[in-house]
């Protein structure tokens, strides 16, 4: 897989696929490209899909600071340094979705369609404590001491055994980040309220509520759901990672409504 400059930063990234519309995947805090391979099969047919590494994980340009602008304006170099011009779609899971929608609301002329499974709504400032105490320990200890307690939480029992070999895979890219990226994130994100977005976005929109989620409870995909002028609001039998513990629902979930079926 190649990378490329863009915006100042070293960027790994995959496009693939044989569609003439473009479909750019966003991938959740600690996640990568890789995060998305099993949805692949899915999508490739129907979509030309982009997939990176943002700035601070994967195997692109790691970072000690960060801000929800720079990786927003990261996507938008990507795309000036692949020279793809047109509105592409847009979609994202977890923090991904936060991304998503960032870069919808900011960069309207360049989104034609969003989607956006557990997106997060409100200020973060009550439930940054625990962001941030949790990116303190990595911080002094090392990505894997955080581990069980973040996993246990983002990735349920039920939706492991669907798949056992896909959860180690993802546990042991997840251990595999770099502690000051991780702590960069979370100071971001902490900081962080997507509410006055979502009034800016243009583009039609579909949200996702994830019936088993406990960070970002299907009540909070509604309430963004609401605050989208026209957006198109589903319930679906997943959890937080919605592209990694059930990709397949996934793909047949946007898919369709990218495609306007």
């Amino acid at each position: 897989m190649p990378w490329i400059d863009a915006n100042g930063a070293s960027l790994r990234y995959e496009l693939s696929g044989s569609g003439t519309e473009t479909l750019v995947l966003m991938h959740e805090a600690g996640g990568c490209l890789e995060s998305y391979e099993d949805a692949l099969p899915g999508l490739e047919k129907a979509f030309r899909v982009l997939r990176y590494d943002q700035r601070g994980f994967g195997f692109s340009e790691k970072v000690r600071e960060l801000t929800f602008s720079t990786v927003l304006a990261d996507l938008a170099g990507l795309l000036d340094a692949l020279k793809i011009t047109a509105p592409v779609h847009v979609a994202g899971c977890a923090m991904g979705s936060d991304f998503a929608a960032g870069f919808a609301a900011r960069y309207p002329g360049r989104v034609a369609k969003l989607a956006v499974a557990s997106p997060n709504i409100g200020s973060n400032a009550a439930r940054s404590a625990p962001i941030l105490e949790r990116a303190a320990l990595v911080e002094r200890e090392g990505i894997r001491a955080a581990v069980k307690a973040s996993l246990d939480r983002s990735y349920p029992e039920n939706l492991r055994a669907l798949d056992r070999e896909r959860f180690r895979r993802f546990q042991s890219r997840w251990v595999c980040n770099t502690p000051a990226s991780f702590l960069a994130s979370a100071r971001m994100m902490s900081a962080t309220d997507l509410t006055p977005e979502y009034a800016k976005i243009q583009a039609p929109t579909l949200v996702i509520g994830a019936i088993h989620d406990v960070q970002r409870p299907p009540e909070m995909a509604q309430r963004v759901a609401n605050a989208i002028r026209g957006a198109k609001y589903v319930l679906a039998d997943t959890g937080h990672f919605m592209n990694v513990e059930t990709p397949q629902l996934f793909a047949e979930t946007i898919a369709p409504f990218f495609k306007g079926r």
